[in-house]
């Protein structure tokens, strides 16, 4: 049906409008008294669900309307530009925890990788369900988010190299290994009581072998109840919400395992319903799950197989040398083909979005440099060191020539534009004349600090208001490491929270939209950061001086808001760290040396967090 589309809003020079529904754009055209309109010659009833209007500048989406529109469908359509009706909210899209669009909102939290979570329940590894205890303590303490680390199934071969959790073969399936066995109707046998008592009594996740008991398991259950199970309405209901990732995710499985697809699209069912009820406790609670959105895809996970077009599978993406490794670093997983990717509006990025925020109301953004730029290695290179920018504004022969310049040691070819060449990141320039080691120095800082302003913010003007547009998770960028200068301007205007980590270099003042950590997943925690093991009076003034901070959210590593009790925090700080960057073959295996039951027991502790978070004017009211 043909529909005409109106709208009035007063653009500045240089603006235009734009109708986005159902994936695709509808430039508009300008009318007398400010109306803005555009016929749209096949529009489905279903587009009309949900659509909205943006404000166009040079191309780019430069402004978005609060929150989308629904209407039935009509000849003719007027709307009206949603504006955010909350005054003093520095958000310029509504939020589906409206927590955080309140002026000056203010909260703190824990962050912990589900395989780390302990309790007598689970079988090795954490568990969904161990979420429960870790909501309770969060509430009762004031606390209002919990971040985790990538959920996704990461399953190859039941083998260390799985435990990465940012090498998911799925941008959408959720991990086997956190399924709660019990729920599936396994009964607690002598035997199984027997292996669950083994497995649970590592002090770390035994990965290998606990991927074979479990599986075990779960293909037990579905040859039990899995054929009933199928046919329940709750079952159909998933399947076919689903079906754009899982009919791919199941075929790619069922190959990979020479088993039916059946048996995977069951699992993921009831790894949703298990996830999807902590996620719904969670908000009942006043408490947000915060996910973690790995920039890189593997090149052996079902996205590249069904999809290779999407990815530059002869490159690998990592990171120039860094605050976490002086080599550099190389992840394994290739590239984004961007250009493709623009071809649909980015409909796999949003689908992917999409499906995250059914369980979390905010989410990590992992390297998101990558959106801007990714540092790309030649896939027979290993090093870090071996890598180049892309895209990239690379320099010409005749540049270098006429910077009377030798190209050997100092430049490579770029593998995206032959005949055109980027600086190396370690130069051999040594050797060469002072007058030459000054030149050579100023295209060195050109090309890597100042060159692409321009180029990498249009790159990420592209992308990036698409992506956040696709759902009401509160965005958060992890902006660490080499950062050119175009960055902090983007992440400003689309109101993405920035990251302030202790001990990381940091220009200027911490910014209200911003989180702040002690440390990470990737980094030693407090304890560990200390010359001697620092007493609990020292590690409060620690956590305090982030507490402080006007940083939005403090988050903190759980091994951090521990060490304030003494008797209560692991014996050895040395085996606080989660990972190791600077090693691709590093087993992820660390786990709390607690049950999360005994944390309501330790009342000492509890006090101490309640009330670094109320005197921080953290404490969430909701919890």
């Amino acid at each position: 049906m043909q529909v005409i589309f109106k709208i009035q809003y007063w653009t500045e020079w240089g603006e235009s409008l734009c109708l986005r529904l159902g994936g695709r754009r509808y430039p508009m055209d300008w009318n007398e008294g400010g109306v803005w309109s555009v016929l749209v010659k096949d529009c489905k009833a279903a587009d009309l669900k949900s659509y909205d209007y943006v404000v166009m500048r040079e191309g780019l989406v430069w402004r978005m309307e609060w929150k989308n529109h629904s209407s039935k469908l009509a000849k003719e359509i007027e709307d009206k530009w949603n504006e955010c009706p909350i005054e003093g909210c520095p958000f310029p899209r509504e939020h589906q925890a409206a927590k955080f669009d309140k002026p000056h909102f203010r909260g703190a939290g824990t962050a912990v990788p589900v395989f780390s979570l302990r309790s007598a329940r689970d079988f090795g590894i954490g568990e969904f369900q161990d979420l429960h205890p870790l909501i309770d303590w969060a509430a009762s303490t004031g606390q209002c988010i919990i971040q985790l680390l990538p959920v996704n199934d990461t399953t190859r071969k039941g083998e260390w190299l799985d435990s990465y959790p940012y090498s998911p073969i799925s941008s959408f399936a959720l991990h086997p290994l956190y399924m709660h066995l019990q729920s599936l109707g396994i009964k607690e046998t002598a035997a199984f009581k027997k292996e669950q008592k083994a497995l649970n009594s590592l002090s770390e996740v035994d990965y290998p072998a606990v991927f074979k008991a479990k599986m075990k398991y779960i293909r037990k259950a579905f040859q039990s109840r899995g054929e009933k199970d199928m046919e329940s309405a709750a079952f159909k209901k998933f399947a076919k919400e689903n079906e754009f990732w899982l009919e791919e995710y199941a075929l790619f499985c069922a190959k990979r395992d020479s088993l039916e697809k059946e048996y995977y699209y069951w699992m993921q069912y009831h790894l949703d319903k298990q996830f999807a009820a902590e996620a719904r406790y969670a908000r009942s609670k006043g408490v947000s799950l915060k996910g973690d959105l790995p920039i890189g895809v593997s090149a052996d996970s079902a996205d590249a197989y069904w999809h290779p077009e999407l990815f530059n599978l002869d490159s690998t993406a990592g990171a120039p040398p860094d605050f976490f490794s002086k080599d550099g670093q190389n992840w394994g997983f290739p590239t984004y083909n961007w250009e493709e990717m623009e071809k649909d509006n980015y409909a796999w990025w949003k689908a992917r979005l999409k499906k995250m925020s059914e369980y979390f109301d905010a989410f990590r953004i992992d390297h998101i440099l990558g959106f801007f730029r990714i540092w790309e290695i030649p896939a027979e290179c290993r090093s870090g060191l071996d890598g180049h920018f892309n895209p990239a504004l690379p320099y010409s022969a005749e540049e270098i020539y006429f910077a009377q310049l030798p190209r050997e040691g100092l430049f490579h070819e770029d593998p995206r534009h032959p005949g055109m060449y980027q600086p190396y990141i370690t130069p051999a320039s040594q050797s060469l004349p002072q007058w030459q080691q000054e030149r050579f120095g100023a295209m060195y800082n050109d090309f890597f600090y100042h060159r692409h302003d321009d180029f990498w913010r249009r790159n990420a003007e592209k992308k990036l208001p698409e992506l956040l547009s696709a759902s009401g998770m509160l965005a958060c960028g992890e902006d660490l490491g080499m950062v050119p200068d175009c960055v902090s301007g983007v992440m400003d205007h689309e109101k993405i929270l920035s990251l302030k980590m202790r001990g990381m270099e940091s220009e200027g003042g911490w910014k209200e939209l911003s989180v702040c950590a002690t440390s990470s997943h990737d980094m030693e925690t407090l304890r560990m950061q200390c010359e001697t093991d620092p007493e609990p009076w020292q590690v409060r003034n620690m956590l305090w001086e982030f507490l402080a901070s006007p940083s939005m959210l403090a988050i903190f590593p759980i091994q951090d808001w521990v060490a304030l009790d003494a008797a209560f925090r692991r014996a050895d700080r040395s085996q606080e760290r989660i990972n190791q960057p600077a090693d691709p073959k590093h087993k992820w295996r660390f786990r709390i040396h607690f049950n999360l039951e005994e944390l309501s027991g330790r009342s000492g502790l509890n006090a101490e967090i309640e009330g670094l978070i109320k005197d921080s004017a953290r404490y969430s009211k909701e919890a």
